[in-house]
């Protein structure tokens, strides 16, 4: 009976003894996350300061994640969208050119194509964002004001549905983040304590220009679906939906257009002949560059101010194959114009 007690306490104390697995130092996931991280580096063309009316080059800096090994890299939209140029810079200061294979603004997500790996490439996974939770600990990793590589750890403050954060990306899921996020961490990766990418970043509110504890991240399951799920499509505009009284002040023969502000070189949009705005203006209190086409239809599908159009017109220049027509009526100097291209 003495040896049976003994044996019992013997095995209680083995048992209480037996810690769980601890787990991996943040440290440490970091380095084996980090060669994964990118510098997005841009050449776009902007509306110069002062009364010339001239068309710059302007630079640009976001962040990205490389997602797999065929070279593929997931950033934010609205550090791509009207590149003229990318370059994606890896940590070990190595720059390869890239394109945009996939864009969508209203979700604030695009994927890059390199042009080449570099050597001893390393790729991080994408996450399961359903998983995740409020108050889990995430971190980024970034190119912040330009600092590269920047870590930031934090927490998940909340899940945001569609259409709940920003109107001018309504079709995104969020997580709010008080992880840090500044200028330049725009793309980057938000990983879990795992490793794994359960985020790209897309901006922060702020009423005082920097991080006041609110910063937003496009899902990864919402990335995923929408970039790797899809057929892919770039358009290479930047556009400002005119509705309402910015649609009657600008003589729309319908309800609502979508005002050519950029237009990105060897895109779609720079081959079928759009012409972005060349004057900026303050019209109903929005900051705008004027002057350039109006798209009313693309495909015969008008703009409409729902946005609904523009998630049907994406689907059907999706699914276009090589040779396709592609057709889009604008209004031009206050005329009504069709412009048509094939896709090559």
């Amino acid at each position: 009976m003495r040896t049976r007690i003994l044996m019992m306490l013997v095995g209680v104390l083995l048992a209480g003894s037996a810690a769980p697995a601890a787990a991996e130092p943040l440290s440490q996931v970091f380095k084996r996350v980090n060669n994964a991280v990118v510098v997005v580096r841009t050449t776009q063309k902007q509306m110069a300061a002062g009364p010339e009316r001239q068309l710059v080059s302007m630079p640009g800096l976001g962040s990205g994640v490389l997602i797999s090994a065929d070279g593929k890299v997931m950033t934010a939209s609205h550090v791509v969208q009207i590149a003229d140029d990318i370059t994606v810079e890896f940590l070990n200061g190595e720059l390869i050119p890239a394109k945009v294979v996939s864009s969508e603004p209203t979700a604030d997500v695009a994927l890059l194509q390199l042009a080449r790996l570099p050597a001893n490439a390393v790729f991080a996974t994408l996450g399961d964002s359903e998983k995740v939770e409020v108050g889990e600990e995430v971190f980024i990793i970034g190119a912040p004001l330009g600092l590269t590589h920047t870590l930031t750890v934090g927490h998940i403050s909340a899940h945001r549905n569609q259409n709940t954060v920003y109107s001018g990306i309504s079709r995104s899921d969020f997580f709010q983040t008080d992880a840090a996020i500044n200028p330049g961490n725009s793309g980057g990766p938000m990983f879990n304590m795992q490793g794994q990418i359960v985020g790209i970043v897309s901006h922060m509110l702020s009423k005082s220009g920097g991080f006041e504890g609110m910063g937003f991240v496009v899902t990864s399951d919402m990335a995923r679906r929408i970039l790797l799920e899809r057929s892919p499509f770039w358009s290479g505009i930047h556009g400002y939906m005119l509705i309402g009284e910015l649609a009657r002040v600008f003589n729309l023969p319908q309800p609502a257009g979508l005002l050519v502000q950029g237009v990105a070189s060897k895109s779609f949009a720079e081959q079928i002949g759009l012409r972005p705005g060349t004057l900026r203006a303050i019209i109903e209190g929005e900051a705008l560059i004027i002057g350039g086409d109006i798209l009313l239809e693309v495909q015969g599908i008008p703009i409409m101010e729902s946005k609904k159009s523009t998630k049907v017109i994406r689907e059907e220049l999706s699914h276009l194959r090589s040779g396709a027509e592609i057709k889009v009526t604008i209004l031009r100097d206050g005329k009504k114009q069709e412009l048509s291209t094939r896709i090559p």
